[in-house]
């Protein structure tokens, strides 16, 4: 069960990255007009040129929490880092699920508003699984380090 976590977590290490240039939406203000492609990459582009602040969060958020969540579960799978530290880890993977909630959020308002044309495309998917396998392989390393402490101290 192990090796099966950590190729899972090393895979994320790749995907994540794909996952950040890949198409999250296509938007176009009419519906005659052809769409752009969104994705995490382009969204972060543009938010430096409009707003640093949320830009730096939003960078934090999407990109550095999981992808230091992701290297620091494989620290810990390989033992190179303590299992202690899976909590704070826990919390990198909480915060990086914000950005699905956000990016969730302006689609459903974008389509609310009706004022041009929005797609969901594959990029959506493929990071929202990046994030919730994140998420599932930590709480499953987390079991799997409480039962090598336990057997370990009897």
């Amino acid at each position: 069960m192990q090796n099966i976590l950590r190729l899972a977590n090393l895979a994320l290490l790749v995907l994540f990255p794909i996952a950040w240039f890949a198409p999250l939406m296509k938007a176009g203000l009419l519906p005659l007009f052809s769409l752009k492609e969104i994705s995490v990459i382009t969204g972060l582009q543009s938010l430096w040129g409009s707003d640093v602040f949320l830009a730096l969060a939003v960078t934090f958020f999407a990109l550095f929490a999981p992808y230091i969540k992701t290297l620091g579960l494989a620290l810990v799978q390989f033992d190179l880092l303590k299992p202690s530290t899976l909590p704070v880890l826990s919390i990198l993977g909480k915060l990086a699920m914000a950005d699905i909630f956000l990016i969730a959020l302006y689609i459903t308002l974008a389509k609310g508003i009706g004022v041009g044309r929005l797609e969901t495309a594959w990029g959506l998917y493929l990071f929202t699984a990046c994030i919730i396998s994140s998420l599932v392989i930590s709480m499953l390393t987390k079991q799997s380090e409480t039962k090598i402490a336990s057997v370990s101290d009897s």
